[in-house]
């Protein structure tokens, strides 16, 4: 299948979305020429779900980045906290740059069914994101106590309790496996933004890359849909947008 049939596969629920490998290539290209700031000299972090898929169809190019950190766990929400955070950022070239990938995945097949894929091997759909369409259909069957966490099981509580507190946007929705993730992303973008503020970093830039990142059939491969792109200047804290560039 041609890359422009996949892409209008994908872009009937993400109108910006782009290949992975095409988003990994233009963010090197922007820390090449206009941060002239070399790949190996960035330290990379990621904060997407521990779904293998996700390793799977990430780029190989991404792997001239120092790296990656590994911020996310179930539904990419950034459960290393600020002690992984600030790990991470102790381990960045003081003459280089941070830059954070981020935020949920969603499943959308070549026949365009939105929250299910084809993996690798396999002869039936699976759901992805599995943990975000769990923690949907246990708030749809109002089986969510608020507060509620688990040891055995902190994760998925910690997306349930996300998603109950916008349960009534999600049940609006015309989709809720889209806005479910919609809400999701929103609360892993805060989260990311609150750990970045409250660490610090010794370098010259710090790059914040969120989205969506979409997962299609094995023989689809992955896209993103980005939402954020800032460039922080860690010397004078100045932050600008430089979204349109990957647009």
């Amino acid at each position: 299948m041609l890359k422009r049939d996949k892409l209008k596969i994908v872009r009937k629920w993400y109108s910006n979305a782009k290949t992975t490998i095409d988003n990994i290539n233009k963010v090197i290209d922007f820390f090449e020429d206009e941060l002239l700031v070399e790949t190996n000299t960035v330290m990379f972090a990621d904060s997407i779900c521990s779904d293998d898929v996700n390793s799977i169809q990430f780029p190989i190019r991404a792997k001239e980045f120092l790296g990656p950190f590994k911020l996310g766990g179930l539904s990419g929400f950034p459960f290393a906290g600020l002690s992984g955070m600030k790990a991470f950022s102790s381990h960045v070239p003081e003459n280089g740059a941070a830059f954070i990938y981020y935020g949920p995945h969603i499943g959308i097949t070549k026949e365009g069914v939105l929250g299910e894929i084809n993996r690798h091997g396999q002869f039936y759909n699976t759901s992805c994101c599995g943990a975000s369409i769990g923690a949907l259909q246990n708030l749809k069957a109002h089986k969510i106590e608020k507060d509620y966490y688990d040891d055995l099981d902190y994760q998925i509580n910690t997306i349930e309790q996300i998603i109950l507190l916008e349960k009534e946007r999600i049940f609006r929705a015309e989709n809720s496996i889209f806005e479910a993730t919609e809400v999701i992303y929103e609360a892993i973008d805060k989260r990311i933004n609150e750990l970045v503020a409250n660490t610090q970093f010794n370098c010259r830039y710090i790059v914040l890359n969120g989205g969506v990142m979409v997962n299609s059939d094995a023989d689809m491969g992955s896209f993103t849909s980005n939402k954020r792109f800032d460039i922080i200047n860690v010397e004078t804290g100045e932050r600008s947008s430089s979204l349109d560039f990957l647009n």
